[in-house]
Parts: C-alpha cells; structure tokens; sequence
C-alpha cells in the first residue's frame, strides 16, 4: 500500500452544541472550504479544529479554552447542577481505518473534560466520565482484551486522554496494541497543523533573520524567504512563478535584500523590456499581493520552513500537514484566489498537504477541481 494511503488525516469536523453549530458534521477532503455568511460558524469551525489538534498535541485545557462560555451556543440553559458545555469530535482516517474521537467539555461551573470516547471498527477503545465533580480526573477504562476486558484507572480532566495513553498503555495484548495503534493514528493526524492568516501591515517591515520558520501571521516573510532561496530552490523557483500570477507587473524573481543594519526585507524582482532590473520592496505591495505570496509559500513549503510540532517519532513519509486558513479569501481578488486554489488542490493532491480554510465567497472556487466547498448556514 503506498504511503498516501495510509498517512492519518481527519476526514471529519464534529460540532455538537459548539458556539453556532448543533449537531453539525463537516466532510474535509484535501481541500475544504467553509463558506457562508457572517455568523454562520465557519471561523468557529476552524477554530474547534485547531482546539482538537491543540488539545492532540498535549496542550491543558485552560490554555486551548481561555473563554469556555463563548464555545457554548447563547441560549444554552444550564441543567440542575448549573452545567453548561459542549461538544466537539473528529474522524481520522488511516492505517487503523475510521477512528472516531469526540469529546465532551463542561465549561461552566468550572472547566473540564467530563467525558471521552474514542472507537474505531464499532469497538469502544477509551471511554472516560466524571464520576466525582469534587475530584480533578476523570474515570477512565480502555480495551485490553486479556485477562480483564478492559483496564479502569483515573486520568486528568483537563489534559486529553487520547494522548496520555501511550504513556499509560503497556501493548502486551492485542487490545492494548489496537489501542495505541488506534490512538497514535488520531495524535499524528491532530499534532500536524499549521493555523495560518497572514498579515500585510506586520509583513511590510525589514526583519532580523532569525531561523526562518514562518510565523502563523507571517510576519517573518522575509526571513523565511531569506532561508528558502538558498536551501529549496526548486520550491523557491515555482514560488516565483506563482508569484507572476497574483501581482501585477513583470516579476522575475522573489528575492531579498540584506540591509546594512543586519536586518533582510522581501522585493520582488522585476525586468523590463530594455533588459534593465529593478526591486521592489514588497512594502509597497497591495495587501492582496503580500497575502496571495505568504499563502502561497505556505503551500510550497513544509514543516521545516513552518512553525509546527509534527510528531518526530513517526517517518515523515507517513505524515501529512494541515494548514488552517482564516480568511483565505480576504483581499484576494477573483484571480489571485483562483490561482491560490489551482495551486493548493495542485499540492494537496498527493496527501502529503491538506487545506481546510473559511472563505465569506465560494463561487470562485466551486469550478476548481480538488476542493470541496461546504456550505454553511446560519
């Protein structure tokens, strides 16, 4: 099988009772776009997917939730005991097949994971519930197919118990090895995403050099480009063919330009007709133009160039990046979206990329093979 198979990838967003969204299940293929008007939740469906891969990669729950009550729908009222929350879940697919994580969140009186599931194959891996409000865990019981059918022990309410299990699965039978096996696929899928809205005022600015690993807001562009023109020059070369399609102007080159104080700011290369050069500095680029180029490094480059936190325990031929895009389309004229789409479902076609964005108009994009648009409604 080769390794585009088997790569783990969520192939599914499950919102319950999460802000605007009830009950709501949201398909993601290689490239997915949330489209539909203000206040139908497509920025709060990304932002329960960078929660779950947060709360994937290790992160308390405090620090992914800062304001629980926000995620919970207004007119929620709270049961007997003044209990509000909500619930959020995925699919991943991959070597393990379907796997299914959902997880429920009290928010209000006090925050906490009051109940997790995790299955795959109709079989309940992991399944967690708060038995004592008074203690900080929760009760926790796993498969483990051996001499006891499943194994019961406490683990914390505010930390996922999905990725704690490695580190309390002993895989001495082969339902604790379905187990982790099962539970390592979603840690993978979750851990490698990269939330990205660039930025144009923070973009026009010469910066330090630095280690050249892109910022979500980009504001390090000319850093990284300082990097990648010298160590992925035939990503860095495509990078500036791209860029002949989403600026205006003859474009020869991105290139950079060392300044005397030490600092590095981002020009475009530019060759008239009488074979003379100039640069311009991408300062003085419109805000469609800076954003259409951040964007598009994005999907040119991988891990190395972005700030993420892939799982290093796992060869790279099985993994896969998700960039999350706010506002993918904001600025972006009809042309310089369409080219950005042609590009990403371009890239994303071999699953060593995905791209999961929220637009406010999709009807440029519906005619672009390889994305998927998903329609949302108030």
């Amino acid at each position: 099988m080769d390794a585009s198979a088997i790569r783990p990838t969520v192939t599914e967003l499950r919102l319950s009772s999460f802000a605007a969204h009830r009950g709501r299940v949201l398909p993601l293929g290689p490239v997915t776009l949330f489209a539909g008007p203000s206040g139908s939740g497509k920025s709060t469906a990304l932002r329960a997917y960078e929660a779950l891969a947060r709360l994937g990669s290790g992160a308390a729950l405090g620090e992914v939730f800062p304001d629980p009550a926000g995620c919970v729908p207004e007119a929620a009222a709270p049961d007997e005991q003044g209990r509000r929350g909500f619930r959020i879940g995925c699919t991943v697919d991959g070597p393990e097949g379907p796997v299914r994580l959902d997880v429920a969140v009290q928010a209000d009186p006090a925050l906490r994971i009051v109940g997790e599931r995790l299955t795959a194959g109709g079989r309940t891996l992991l399944s967690t519930a708060l038995r004592d409000p008074g203690r900080s865990c929760v009760q926790a019981e796993w498969h483990t197919a051996g001499d006891a059918r499943v194994t019961r022990a406490p683990l914390p309410d505010d930390l996922l118990g999905t990725a704690l299990l490695p580190l309390r699965v002993a895989g001495t039978t082969d339902g604790q090895r379905q187990v982790l096996a099962a539970a390592e696929q979603v840690v993978v899928a979750l851990r490698s995403v990269f939330p990205c809205d660039p930025r144009p005022e923070r973009m026009r600015e010469p910066v330090a050099p630095g280690e050249g690993r892109l910022r979500r807001g980009c504001d390090n562009l000319a850093a990284v480009l300082h990097r990648t023109r010298h160590e992925c020059t035939r990503r860095h070369a495509r990078l500036t063919s791209v860029a002949r399609a989403g600026c205006a102007g003859p474009v020869s080159e991105v290139g950079v330009e060392e300044l005397t104080d030490g600092t590095v700011r981002a020009v475009l290369g530019r060759a008239a007709a009488d074979s003379t050069a100039r640069a311009t500095p991408l300062g003085r680029l419109g805000d469609g133009e800076l954003r259409f180029l951040a964007l598009a490094l994005v999907l040119l480059t991988g891990p190395g160039v972005l700030a993420v936190d892939q799982a290093a325990e796992v060869p790279r031929a099985l993994q896969s990046l998700t960039v999350l895009a706010e506002n993918l389309d904001r600025a972006l004229d009809t042309a310089q979206f369409r080219a950005l789409l042609t590009l990403a479902a371009s890239i994303c076609a071999d699953g060593h990329l995905r791209l999961v964005g929220e637009v406010g108009e999709a009807a440029a994009a519906r005619g672009v093979h390889g994305v998927t648009v998903v329609d949302l409604v108030r």
